[in-house]
């Protein structure tokens, strides 16, 4: 890294996540009695190379002004720039960052449901790519057998070798994050990964960690909440 090196941070969290069958969206469902946002929040607050971390919401979002954010000590910004996609969100985001970030200035895209994430982990990532000419994302590799499914019923057995899960966040700088995402603007994508690949890019895969995992159907939210030391974990439903 140079004294110039620059680390923001984006949470996009302007979905409603449905899939979690809860009456809030899911970045405000409580977890270890604070919304679910508010951990990965704090380990990015925990990340003295971060500048800012800019937490990405829907226009119409009425929770977020309730919430206390003193914790965050000034580090946590809200920007109302959520659109129908994650992809969207993200896009929105940086085009209001362009008067604070340079195109070299490196920005790392964390997902709001992976409430886990730890700074040791993010600085990980921060020294693993700092130096990396296209950036990347924290990632595992595949342990299980891996199954292609069709009508409920195996087809193939697809062979695992060189297969990884990707988490995020995932770092890049902000000039290529937003050219990529511009290009990939008529595609779907499900990260922003995906929009540098089709650059011709080849992001690098940094080991994270399989607490980092997003937090998707009320299962999921058990588990969490048993790593964060709040519940035990309820047989029946795991």
């Amino acid at each position: 890294m140079t004294i110039d090196d620059k680390f923001v941070a984006i949470v996009p969290a302007a979905g409603s996540g449905a899939r979690l069958g809860a009456p809030l969206p899911k970045q405000y469902v409580e977890l270890a009695r604070q919304p679910m946002i508010y951990h990965c929040l704090r380990a990015f607050a925990q990340v003295d190379r971060i500048d800012q971390t800019y937490v990405l919401l829907h226009p119409d979002d009425s929770i977020w002004e309730t919430l206390d954010r003193t914790c965050f000590a000034g580090r946590v910004t809200a920007l109302r720039c959520g659109g129908e996609t994650r992809a969207d969100t993200v896009r929105g985001g940086l085009a209001m960052l362009g008067r604070s970030v340079d195109a070299d200035h490196w920005v790392l895209v964390h997902d709001a449901a992976r409430p886990l994430i730890a700074a040791a982990a993010i600085n990980t990532l921060i020294d693993a790519l700092a130096r990396d000419a296209v950036g990347g994302l924290l990632a595992l590799p595949v342990a299980d057998t891996v199954k292609r499914e069709q009508d409920g019923r195996v087809v193939q057995t697809v062979a695992r070798d060189h297969l990884w899960l990707a988490q995020t966040p995932q770092m890049f700088h902000y000039g290529l994050l937003r050219e990529a995402l511009a290009r990939a603007a008529e595609h779907s994508i499900t990260d922003e990964a995906q929009a540098v690949e089709a650059m011709g890019l080849k992001p690098r895969l940094v080991h994270g960690d399989a607490r980092n995992f997003k937090i998707t159907y009320p299962q999921d939210l058990a588990l969490a909440e048993s790593l964060l030391g709040g519940h035990p974990l309820d047989k029946e439903i795991l």
